[in-house]
């Protein structure tokens, strides 16, 4: 409590404050006091052991009886190769097997580490540094799909990898015999290997102001929380089928699009790649669904795909990520009387913190803060409108790994400070007003401006170089890079990236030369200036 009030006088007495505890909220905690195999248990026998849990697009559904029964021969497998508590990495993509390894290693006691498979090999190697990655789960066809063969050899110099397909050929009449034992009475099983409401669920990576990732340690209770605030919100049925394209190593790809569902009573819907726009819009309507978990990248890019029918069955739709442009929106509303409705989150709160909600959508916001979460905003000098955004509830993450300490926990405070500046109206909505942190939104990837000028830098170490984000109707942003080396050009930045294992998502693809970068007074880099530049607009 001390130190809950000495944090508390550190903010300046001019802070607003929103939200009601959850204490106040009418939640149920029992319903986050189990781990999250626990809670698949106690779905299927409140939904139905044999509705369907998920789906992909190879479309063998897969029941809440099957999917126990599957993650309990699986996890012994598992289980032989690593340790309880050990942090294993899932390298996979969002399809039926990447649910089975997850609830496999939640089953018997280990830690699923989401890996971004889409960030280069620099940053999957520091993610597994930070987490103490010692073993990698993933599929032999999906890394010769992707072409992953390399990374997946420069990964395996430091941690073991296990293939999902050779290890299914494995299987054998004692593992299915034990496991088909064990799904009898998952639950009194699952007591054997359980971790605590409030231990490490899952390992999900953010990149950090330097563009080094960190792990962000989620519990049981966070997500199983994070679920129950959405539940209320929203009137989900059996009937209902979320379209996940959205990758699981993502907070709101896994949460929202993945565990909500399976835990929540209705079909989740995994589909590997949201780039699919010309697929898509046709399997939307050939697998009925109701609800779209989507970004304003990608759904512009599936309405300009679709046919006019395509969207028929969708109820609702969850827009995250990004902001959501005026012409998209119009797009779905015209073309298919569609809303989209808006919300907002961080990975630190596994993530969902405030979303509108069909029949009470206020456009241009990301809609009220959900039940049971706290806000409150720090002043920002200059900003009469609004402040920095901190929150705090029982989805806010217990902490982070850092590579500096590979393994340590390095536990979270009782407020977390989103980075984020936003405003809230006297009846709760919240208004992004931008980000304090220095990262760009493209196509629904965070990424670091501060790793993009370190790139920068290892091609031209004699010069002075500053990137920043810009408005870009295709991915929601793009990165600048403004320099005043002379002969900088995109080629040998990108090749620098391919050599050096960096996704191309980190490097810009618009360079401005000038003589000088500015500086202000400070001798600090004058970023407002530069984004004009990078704009293409006057400077004075």
């Amino acid at each position: 409590m001390v130190a809950v009030e000495a944090q508390e006088q550190q903010i300046p007495a001019a802070r607003t404050t929103a939200g009601i505890p959850w204490q106040q909220a009418g939640l149920d905690a029992a319903f986050w006091q189990r781990s999250l195999f626990e809670s698949l248990a106690d779905a299927a026998g409140r939904y139905g052991p044999d509705a369907v849990a998920v789906e992909d697009q190879d479309r063998q559904p897969l029941t809440r009886k099957k999917l126990i029964l599957a993650s309990l021969v699986l996890g012994r497998k598992l289980a032989s190769v690593t340790a309880h508590g050990e942090r294993v990495g899932l390298l996979l993509p969002n399809v039926n097997g990447a649910a089975v390894a997850f609830f496999a290693l939640s089953a018997y006691g280990r830690v699923p580490a989401m890996l971004n498979y889409s960030t280069g090999l620099k940053n999957l190697e520091a993610a597994c540094t930070a987490a103490d990655v010692k073993t990698i789960v993933t599929s032999g066809l999906f890394v010769k799909t992707l072409k992953l063969e390399d990374t997946i050899e420069k990964l395996s110099k430091r941690a073991r990898i296990v293939y999902l397909d050779q290890l299914r050929k494995e299987i054998g009449p004692i593992d299915k015999a034990v496991g088909a034992a064990a799904s009898l009475a998952p639950k009194l099983f699952h007591r054997i290997y359980a971790r605590k409401p409030d231990d490490v669920a899952v390992v999900l990576f953010t990149s950090g102001t330097e563009g080094v990732p960190k792990g962000v340690a989620l519990s049981n209770a966070n997500i199983l929380a994070n679920i129950a605030q959405i539940l209320p919100i929203y009137n989900f049925g059996p009937s209902d089928v979320i379209f996940n394209a959205l990758p699981v190593f993502h907070s709101f790809g896994l949460t929202a699009g993945m565990l909500l569902p399976v835990l929540g009573g209705f079909k989740s819907f995994l589909y590997p790649s949201p780039l699919h726009y010309k697929q898509i819009p046709g399997l939307v309507k050939s697998t009925a669904t109701t609800i779209l978990l989507t970004t304003d990248t990608f759904a512009n890019g599936w309405a300009k795909a679709a046919e006019a029918d395509d969207f028929q069955s969708v109820r609702f739709t969850i827009c995250g990520a990004e902001r959501v442009k005026e012409p998209t929106r119009k797009l779905w509303r015209e073309r298919f009387d569609v809303d989209l409705n808006e919300g907002y989150g961080v990975t630190e709160t596994a993530p969902v913190l405030a979303v509108n909600r069909p029949g009470d959508n206020h456009h241009g916001t990301v809609g009220p803060l959900l039940p049971g979460i706290e806000a409150r905003l720090e002043p920002v000098p200059g900003l009469t409108d609004g402040g920095r955004l901190q929150v705090r509830g029982p989805n806010v993450m217990i902490g982070y790994y850092k590579v500096d300490k590979p393994g340590v926990l390095e536990p979270a405070g009782e407020w977390y400070d989103t980075g984020d500046i936003v405003a809230i109206s006297d009846d709760g909505f919240i208004s992004i007003r931008g980000r304090a942190k220095r990262f760009a939104k493209i196509g629904g990837e965070m990424v670091s401006l501060a790793a993009a000028e370190a790139y920068a830098a290892c091609v031209w170490p004699d010069a002075s170089t500053a990137v920043v984000a810009v408005p870009d109707a295709r991915k929601g942003e793009s990165l600048v890079l403004v320099t005043d080396a002379q002969d900088a050009t995109v080629e040998p930045l990108l090749a620098w990236a391919q050599a050096n294992g960096v996704a191309e998502l980190m490097v810009p693809k618009k360079i401005v030369n000038v003589d000088a970068l500015p500086v202000l007074g400070t001798g600090k880099v004058d970023y407002v200036t530069i984004e004009r530049l990078a704009r293409g607009q006057p400077t004075s």
